[in-house]
């Protein structure tokens, strides 16, 4: 991503409606994990600039990777040390080193067949029995200026990443769509920003009292996902396993 874009992300991504309600409904299904391992080693794989590690430290022994360096200067400044800089197509940890590793909006960077190399080596990293959760972005049709903004180059549908899990070797345990309620004023919102010509991210400071209250109605979708999985939503996010009786 552009400079402009870690330097919003960092000054908005602890109160955006959006950040806050993805990580309101991710801790949902990260709650439904079972982890036997004492001490739980987790990897945050592409922490862009560290609001999810400060957020889900209650899960393990955090580590968070990510490509670029101003990204890791802003976790940083968050006070977290336990970084490293590195590509997820190519980590540079030793084979099973996480029992859990967590991966939102990065794969849709990759090229090609790259996103399933990075869930080989996600594979590769983990304990026999270790999670991985991923969270992308849902639908091709959706692209938008925003997408183009934040160098997006392909968003998923829940079939789609069932069968790169499946091919990189994953168990799939669950697949649901996120930010339904929000889906129609998306839609709407991409229509007019395509007429317009409107061309930037939308991570930009938002009315308090809006932001509120697309928080809120992001973050009702959290009593939904503990039963059901959503069919439709502007993301798609998979609970994935290496099988227990998998080799390193």
């Amino acid at each position: 991503m552009e400079r402009e874009a870690y330097d919003a992300m960092y000054h908005l991504e602890d109160e955006f409606w959006w950040y806050a309600g993805m990580r309101a409904l991710t801790s949902v299904l990260l709650a439904d994990i079972e982890l036997t391992a004492d001490g739980p080693r987790v990897l945050d794989a592409g922490c862009g600039t560290g609001a999810n590690l400060t957020h889900f430290a209650s899960l393990g022994s955090l580590t968070g990777i990510d490509i670029d360096a101003g990204a890791l200067a802003y976790c940083r400044q968050r006070h977290i040390e336990a970084l490293v800089q590195g590509s997820v197509t190519s980590l540079p940890f030793a084979s099973s080193s996480f029992d859990l590793l967590y991966c939102f909006e990065v794969l849709y960077h990759a090229q090609a067949v790259a996103d399933v190399a990075a869930l080989r080596e996600f594979w590769r990293l983990l304990t026999p029995g270790g999670y991985c959760v991923i969270r992308l972005p849902a639908y091709q049709w959706l692209m938008s200026a925003h997408d183009v903004a934040v160098h997006m180059q392909h968003r998923y549908t829940a079939g789609e990443v069932r069968a790169k899990a499946l091919s990189a070797g994953f168990v799939v345990e669950r697949i649901t769509h996120l930010n339904t309620v929000l889906l129609p004023l998306a839609i709407l919102r991409r229509l007019v920003t395509k007429l317009s010509g409107e061309g930037k991210s939308d991570v930009q400071p938002v009315w308090l009292p809006l932001n509120a209250a697309l928080r809120w109605l992001l973050s009702l979708e959290r009593h939904f996902i503990k039963h059901w999985n959503l069919p439709v939503g502007l993301s798609v996010c998979a609970v994935l396993r290496k099988p227990p009786d998998a080799g390193a």
